[in-house]
Parts: structure tokens; sequence; C-alpha cells
């Protein structure tokens, strides 16, 4: 059972519209494309005033109503657009938002803004259901750069509202040295040393690790934070003990193999993040239907 908990805050952050609304007018652009035909043959003269509600038509968590918002407002700056709590579980049937102004704004913007609340609220659903795994210990669930071309700032956002912290955005984020740059620069060793002398401070630089080897190596040259890569529960855990007689300051992330049913093992192992791609890559989308009501 997905829950709400009043007691702790949202804390997802929006970026500023000066960078959300390039997006959206771009969507807006694709789906009304030279002009909406059936909108715009009913209305030819201007548009009437109208009201609608949307209703969420399955058990989740709501994400994306300030964009959504957003993109009414786009249409219409006259709309107004009154959203239910965002991050919060709605059972199925309930409302969610009441919005009211142009008729013509409410019927071209309906697709592009219930398909991006849809699509968030999918993800901030899924993300929220690894959360509650892991809830009561001290590990903090994370998000990856696996996500939709174009929308990886909107679904990052959606992983946030549903109680996930984001890693890195994009590669000028942070250094996170994988096996490839390993195998590209010759070890665990030069790739620190190379890119430790060229990076700006004050950014900390992650290190993928495959087994113990490489867990120590990365140890031995100064790494930043550690991450497991699919390795075993037992592996993990030789791997945590060894780090943290080396360091308490060090961080150390889970990541690779991260189900459901396997997350709060991982948890135990005494890691400090665990990230995964699931919550976005593997979410469906969240039902939800606009009404117009007048």
């Amino acid at each position: 059972m997905i829950k709400s908990d009043p007691e702790k805050p949202l804390i997802a952050v929006l970026p500023p519209f000066l960078i959300l609304d390039q997006l959206l007018q771009t969507w807006l652009l694709e789906d009304i494309g030279r002009g909406d035909r059936t909108t715009q043959s009913l209305f030819p003269t201007g548009s009437p005033p109208g009201t609608a509600t949307w209703i969420i038509k399955e058990p989740g968590i709501i994400a994306g109503l300030a964009i959504a918002a957003r993109v009414f407002h786009l249409l219409d700056p006259q709309m107004v657009f009154a959203p239910a709590e965002e991050g919060q579980f709605y059972e199925s049937g309930q409302v969610i938002a009441q919005i009211s102004g142009s008729l013509n704004a409410l019927l071209m913007g309906e697709r592009v803004a219930l398909n991006l609340a849809m699509r968030l609220s999918g993800i901030a659903t899924a993300t929220r259901q690894y959360v509650e795994q892991i809830a009561d210990l001290p590990t903090q669930f994370v998000d990856t750069r696996k996500t939709t071309p174009g929308l990886r700032i909107l679904e990052k956002y959606a992983t946030q509202v549903g109680g996930a912290m984001n890693h890195r955005m994009g590669l000028d984020d942070g250094v996170m040295i994988k096996d490839n740059h390993i195998a590209a620069a010759g070890g665990i060793g030069k790739a620190i040393a190379q890119i430790r002398s060229r990076i700006p401070y004050p950014l900390t630089i992650e290190v993928e690790t495959e087994n113990l080897e490489q867990v120590a190596d990365a140890l031995q040259h100064g790494a930043d934070i550690i991450m497991l890569d699919n390795m075993s529960l037992e592996m993990m855990a030789v791997a945590v003990q060894q780090i943290r007689e080396k360091s308490d300051r060090i961080k150390i992330e889970a990541s690779g193999n991260i189900t459901l049913k396997r997350i709060r093992a991982v948890a135990e192992t005494g890691v400090d993040y665990i990230s995964s791609s699931a919550p976005i890559t593997r979410s469906n989308w969240l039902d939800l239907s606009m009404r117009i009501t007048s």
C-alpha cells in the first residue's frame, strides 16, 4: 500500500519557467501544429469561457500539476488552475484539479498537459514504492541518468516527488568513473589521478567497482564515493566493512539488480545510497482524465 507522509514536506523543486517554457512551447507546437482544426472550427469567432476538472482514474501519487498548469497558462495567461496537493496519494475517482478559463485553451492544451502529468505521476508512484521499502533505514534512494531524452529534467523532478534524491543531472554535474573509463585510462588509479588534476573544486570523484579488488584500489587512490555495482549481498557487506574501516567520510552507493524485493536487503548492508533506473524506465503512466463541466 503506497502512503502519503504529511510529516515530511515535499522538497521537489521545479526548474524556473525560463527553462521549462521552452520545452512546453515545443511540445504544444508539436501537438497543435498549424491549428486545432476541431476546436477552432467549433469556436471560430472567439473562445467562450469554460471550466473543467481533472480526475484520477487509478490510485497513485500525483506529480506534475504545476507543469500542467503552466501548459494552460501559455495558451491563456488568465487561466485559473487549482491543483490538489502534489506528492500525495489519491484514490481512483478523486478530483485532483479544477480549471477555468478559455475553452479553446482548455481543449488545445488538454493532451499535452495530461500526458506530462500522467507520465510524471507514474514515475512518482513507482518511486514511492521503492522509498517505502527502506523508509525506516538511513539509506537514501536515488535515480539515474537513464531518462527519456528531452524529459530528464521533469522525470527527475517526479522521482523527487516520489521521495527519491536526484543523482547527477548530466555529465557536467559530477565525476563518475565507470568500467569503460577505467578500461580506457588503464586502471582506477590512473583515472583518478588524471581527473583530479583537471576538475574544478569542489567536484567529488565517484568510482564504479565490481569486486573487492577494485574497492581496495578506489580506496587507495582517494575516491570520494564508491559505487558497488552488481555485487552479491555478501560481497557488498564485506566491501562496506572495508570502506568503513578506512574512512567514515567516504560515501557508498549500491547499484545494479535493485528490485522491490531486494532493496531492503541491500540497504541493510550499510550503504549510504541505492540508485536505480527502474522508477523511470519501468513505470507505467498513471491514468488521469479531464472533463469539461461547463
